[in-house]
């Protein structure tokens, strides 16, 4: 059996759904994890309708909404890796623009800068010590309930709250965001706060431990104890 896989049938996961192109400058919304261009996504925030997800409608933000994105550079680097020449052709392409404009054009210097940096900076280390910003995780499901995840090994930002774990288990198990409230989220038995980030809980619930953290989700306690008295 032929093990590739076609760069269209990646299209959906490495494309913006608002220019329907690659993505360039990949930017998440922390709150659903969608991913957009940076231009396209700003430009989105600049309009009426500009508090909430293009894709899924949500909240992005409901005062500042560039507060409620962040850049997703691994993304970034996963669909300049697959499409070939794409950051060649994106790269000669700002340079034009810059030039045009008689804009100094530093990006893919200061890129390469920094990439020897981190390179020297991270030369020799183990990867726990160079693994400060992303954190990974297993989840495990606590209960009959809730179904097992086919894919239960993510490795994700360090800033990542219990929130957005539990709107990707909705999304996974439930095919609706909507339903993250009816989850609750465990580590050693201790139903988490929404607010608390992978890193908290990884140093203050796991720091002793072998990873990956360990979580463990079920429906939401008082959700089990309407069903028991129904």
């Amino acid at each position: 059996m032929d093990s590739h896989m076609s760069l269209r049938s990646l299209n959906p996961y490495i494309s913006c759904s608002i220019c329907d192109g690659y993505l360039i400058d990949a930017t998440a919304i922390t709150e659903c994890l969608h991913t957009f261009c940076k231009s396209c996504i700003v430009k989105h925030l600049d309009t009426k309708k500009g508090n909430t997800c293009p894709k899924c409608d949500m909240v992005i933000h409901r005062s500042n909404p560039l507060h409620g994105i962040r850049l997703d550079r691994k993304m970034q680097d996963i669909v300049y890796k697959l499409v070939p020449d794409l950051q060649k052709r994106e790269s000669l392409r700002e340079r034009k623009f810059c030039n045009a404009r008689k804009i100094p054009y530093e990006k893919h210097q200061s890129g390469n800068k920094e990439k020897r940096v981190e390179d020297e900076k991270y030369q020799g280390k183990p990867i726990s010590a160079i693994s400060e910003d992303r954190v990974c995780i297993q989840l495990e499901s606590k209960t009959k309930d809730l179904k097992p995840l086919s894919k239960k090994f993510i490795c994700c930002s360090s800033r990542t709250t219990v929130n957005h774990v539990k709107k990707l288990i909705a999304k996974k198990l439930f095919h609706d965001l909507e339903k993250y409230c009816s989850v609750d989220i465990l580590c050693n038995d201790e139903i988490l706060g929404k607010d608390h980030t992978l890193k908290f809980i990884y140093v203050t619930r796991w720091r002793c431990k072998e990873p990956p953290l360990m979580l463990y989700y079920q429906p939401r306690v008082d959700v089990l104890n309407f069903s028991e008295e129904v």
